[in-house]
């Protein structure tokens, strides 16, 4: 069964109270969650909404294999997790100009997370009306306004 996955992150200025958001479709079943974080970054709430989503997957059982089609409108997370990921690890979590990489604890975790599946990472152009990016669009701006 494929798994299909459409995550979100935004700020309320950047830093500023962000939110993160996924709605995740199973054959007939959807479910969708999101949270908010007083004082953070776009680029962690992209990753948040991520990693999220695929702890909350967890591990199939055996037999239960699933291939996960992850959708981001982060070209951050797309590419990150791609391509640049396997650089930073070789270089001891360096940037190519030396520096250490930011956000290094959630890359980490969501190099963990992607390693236990079979995932298919997609970059979706954001705000052009794809309806799951929207929806997880509505429920990060939402999950920002309920921090008051």
């Amino acid at each position: 069964m494929d798994i299909i996955v459409y995550t979100d992150g935004g700020c309320s200025g950047n830093p500023g109270p962000g939110g993160w958001a996924y709605v995740l479709v199973a054959g007939e079943a959807r479910s969708e969650r999101s949270g908010a974080e007083p004082s953070t970054t776009n680029n962690r709430m992209e990753l948040t909404a991520v990693i999220m989503a695929l702890e909350d997957l967890g591990e199939r059982p055996e037999g239960e294999a699933a291939h996960v089609e992850l959708h981001t409108d982060s070209r951050y997370v797309q590419l990150g997790i791609t391509e640049w990921i396997a650089k930073w690890v070789r270089n001891d979590w360096k940037t190519a100009s030396g520096e250490p990489v930011k956000n290094r604890e959630l890359w980490q975790r969501l190099a963990a997370c992607a390693a236990r599946l079979d995932v298919s990472w997609r970059w979706v152009k954001g705000h052009d009306g794809i309806e799951l990016n929207e929806r997880c669009d509505a429920l990060v701006r939402g999950a920002i306004a309920r921090l008051g």
